[in-house]
């Protein structure tokens, strides 16, 4: 189901609204529409923002090799200040 729509008012300057009205003609859509596209380049959508970042993060998991057989059993041993292995 798309997104309700939440009707806005803004104010634009003659310019900047002969612009909009150009690209929405240019592009065969709505002005809000270009007002739209431009609010989701401009302003990211945190939540998606953070699953991406996640992701990235899940992807190297397990991708690397310590060396070490007990690193799981004492990693705080080798995380510790000053201690080095």
């Amino acid at each position: 189901m798309p997104n309700a729509m939440i009707r806005t008012q803004i104010s634009l300057t003659e310019e900047q609204h002969r612009r909009l009205t150009r690209a929405a003609r240019t592009r065969g859509i709505s002005l809000a529409e270009v007002v739209r596209q431009a609010v989701d380049a401009q302003v990211p959508d945190e939540e998606e923002e953070r699953r991406r970042a996640w992701e990235r993060a899940k992807s190297v998991f397990g991708k690397f090799d310590s060396g070490l057989g007990d690193l799981a059993e004492r990693h705080d041993d080798y995380l510790g200040e000053g201690d080095r292995w």
